[in-house]
Order: C-alpha cells, then sequence, then structure tokens
C-alpha cells in the first residue's frame, strides 16, 4: 500500500489503521497540501508514524493545487492540523525523494499496489502526468472524495478534498485508474463517532486512543456546529477501512464519473451517472457524455458501509 495525505486529524487516524493493520506493508506516505499546509501535513505524518512505533517513510510533494489557491481547512481541524493541542514535532525528518516521483516509483516496483488517497489528488494527478502508464499497475485506488448524488461538506454541490484540486480530480478520474469513491456522505449520521463511541475509545486508556480522541477535539466541536452531526466525522478512516477490508462496503456499483471545473457555484462537483445503463441502451440520444470515458462506467462508487464493522476495525487499530 501507498498512502497519499493531507494529514489532519481523521487522516491521522486512517494512518494508525493502515500502519497497525496486520500483513499490510505501507511502502510509503506520501504528502500534499490540502487540510493544511504541506509542510504542516507532513509534520503531522512523521508524528503519527513514530507514535506508531513504525518506519515508514514520509515523502513531502506539492505544496500546492493546480491551479487553484490553496484553502485550508484550518476552521474544522484546528491551525495545525491536529486540533491545535501542542503535539511536539516528529523526531525524524522528512524523507529524501519528491511525493510524485516516489508515487510512480512505488507504482512501478509494486504492481497490484494499492494506491490510497485521503487529500486533493494533486499528487496523483502529477504522478499520472509523468508516468502515465502506471495506470496498468495500481491494484485499487480508494479515493476517499467526493459526494455521491448528495450535498457536500466544502459546498452544496462538493466535498473538500475534490473542491480543493478539480483539475486534479478530474485528471485522476478520467485515467483509468481503478478507482472506488468514498464519498464523504459514508462518515455522516450513525458512522460518526458518538458519545457512547468516544467513551468506548476512551476506557482503552492507549497512546493511539488518546491521541485519536485528541487531534479530532476541534474536528468534534467543528462537526457538531457547522454540519450539526452526533460526533466525531472520520471519512479518512472510514476510506481505510474500505482500503484493508472490502467487505465494509455493503453496496457498490460502476458508473461514469467526472469533475465539474468550471461551475460557478458547482466547482469540485463529482457528477455521477446513475442513468449510465439507460443511456447506453439509448444510444446516448440524451447526449451525455464526457469527453474522456463516453458514458461507460469506470468509476466504481462506494453508497453503504457496515457501520458495525468500519468501528470494530477502528477500535482494534487503537487498542
Amino acid at each position: 500500500m501507498i498512502v497519499d495525505t493531507d494529514t489532519a486529524s481523521d487522516d491521522a487516524v486512517a494512518l494508525i489503521m493502515a500502519l497497525r493493520e496486520p500483513g499490510v506493508d505501507v511502502k510509503a506516505i506520501t504528502v500534499v497540501a490540502g487540510n493544511v499546509a504541506m509542510e504542516k501535513g507532513s509534520r503531522n505524518a512523521r508524528y503519527t508514524v513514530e507514535l506508531c512505533g513504525a518506519a515508514v517513510p514520509v515523502h513531502e510533494g506539492a505544496a500546492r493545487p493546480l491551479l487553484r489557491e490553496p484553502r485550508p481547512a484550518s476552521f474544522f481541524h484546528g491551525v495545525d492540523g491536529l486540533g491545535d493541542q501542542g503535539y511536539p514535532p516528529p523526531r525524524a525528518s522528512a524523507a529524501e525523494g519528491h511525493a510524485v516521483s516516489v508515487l510512480v516509483e512505488t507504482i512501478r516496483a509494486h504492481p497490484g499496489i494499492v494506491v490510497v488517497t485521503l487529500g486533493p489528488l494533486t499528487n496523483l494527478a502529477l504522478a499520472l502526468a509523468q508516468a502515465p502508464e502506471i495506470v496498468e499497475k495500481v491494484g485499487r485506488c480508494v479515493v476517499m472524495g467526493g459526494a455521491a448524488c448528495t450535498v457536500g461538506n466544502m459546498t452544496p454541490a462538493a466535498e473538500y478534498n475534490i473542491w480543493c484540486d478539480p483539475e486534479a480530480a478530474r485528471l485522476c478520474f478520467r485515467s483509468g485508474l481503478p478507482i472506488e469513491m468514498v464519498g464523504w456522505e459514508l462518515c455522516r449520521g450513525p458512522a460518526n463517532l458518538d458519545d457512547e463511541d468516544i467513551a468506548r475509545v476512551r476506557a482503552l486508556d492507549t497512546p493511539l486512543a488518546r491521541f485519536a480522541l485528541g487531534c479530532n477535539a476541534r474536528a468534534l466541536e467543528a462537526n457538531r456546529d457547522s454540519y450539526g452531526e452526533p460526533g466525531i466525522a472520520l471519512p479518512d478512516p472510514v476510506a481505510m477501512a474500505v482500503a484493508l477490508d472490502p467487505e465494509v462496503v455493503t453496496r457498490r456499483s460502476r458508473h461514469a464519473v467526472d469533475v465539474e471545473c468550471e461551475g460557478v457555484l458547482t466547482r469540485g462537483m463529482t457528477v455521477v451517472d446513475q442513468l449510465d445503463a439507460v443511456r447506453r441502451g439509448l444510444g446516448d440520444t440524451a447526449g451525455w457524455r464526457t469527453e474522456a470515458t463516453g458514458s461507460d462506467p469506470h468509476v466504481t462508487v462506494c453508497w453503504e458501509i457496515d457501520v458495525a464493522r468500519f468501528k470494530e476495525r477502528l477500535y482494534r487499530a487503537l487498542a
């Protein structure tokens, strides 16, 4: 596995899940600007790796979106991305090698590798531009991003990771990568860690459990205040659970999916064509098609998850 992240509070918990999973070999962590500036994301990733007692290299990558201005999510994750809890700096420095080159080299060296993206898709888009042939070597590409036919968390139309760099997301979605889209909506409602879940994590009383709650303290407040949710939303851990255990997904289907880049109101919207089978049967008389893919279904959209299975996997990682 290789993980690309804009490491803030929920990313850190997702990294813990990957690093603590028996039998999973995380070859590298690559960092992109998003929730926080790239340098802060690198710091947070390295701190999390050390907290797990792991020795996975962390490589720094794109410091800004392809065309847009950076828009950190400090309102949700805190200024430092980890809830402003005052965690000490990591001991290790970032590893040598730019994240984009590391993505290319690692994918080439490990055909069938699982690529997990937890932030904007800038690094991956640049890797594809540099070496488009790596598409054929990726076994799965689990993308935490988008909102499938529902409200987003950044705008009514868009989820943050896709909204942050829609041009990069469009390039990736049109590339032919075996994308599994894990949208923001899958972490909402019952998938939140509510008061009972938080008490269960606190009762674990391990350094990782305490860190998971501490770094998400600001996110808990923001999630309740801004979105009216019952607890801590963990979109990146949900995506990581899907990457580690595909059976977490209880309903999925393949669709043509494209990303809106030009729209004023719909920037970053993941447009999922649920009528693609009908359109093919009608010979596309409705006139809908994307420039790159036609109306062929090419993205696996995850619609529903087994919430209990996700949470049990999370508890095991933190214990």
